[in-house]
């Protein structure tokens, strides 16, 4: 088998998920995803898609992540590394779909109104 590419998105992150056979080594942008992403919390959700098809430690994976933070980063590399898995294995769809990790989370940062002091809160108004 060779390397399966595929993009995951949240908010305004977007990572590009290499994966192919191999230990189990997770690199970030050249580094150990447990010292990219500082918490367990983290760490978890991009390992994830790997606990829950119970392939721990059979593949290696190389993300390219870029844009929001890290908690919209860790999503999207999450749904990156699920879409690769069903490439992999699509008996892997069914256990990851009903978790939601094939669900691109569509909910972005609402902009600001002209008017107004952020997206929906006003400035004080004054009836006097």
């Amino acid at each position: 088998m060779s390397i399966v590419h595929k993009i995951g998105r949240r908010k305004t992150s977007v990572a590009r998920v290499y994966v192919k056979p191999g230990t189990g080594n997770i690199t970030i942008n050249k580094k150990d995803s447990k010292a990219y992403f500082g918490t367990d919390v983290l760490v978890y959700k991009i390992n994830q898609p790997f606990i829950l098809t119970e392939t721990v430690g059979q593949y290696d994976v190389t993300v390219n992540v870029f844009g929001g933070g890290i908690t919209g980063q860790a999503e999207a590399i999450r749904m990156g590394l699920s879409r690769a898995m069903c490439e992999i294995n699509e008996e892997f769809r069914g256990m990851l779909k009903p978790h939601g990790l094939l669900t691109r989370d569509a909910r972005m940062v609402e902009r600001k109104k002209p008017g107004q002091k952020k997206a929906r809160k006003r400035f004080q108004f004054s009836k006097r």
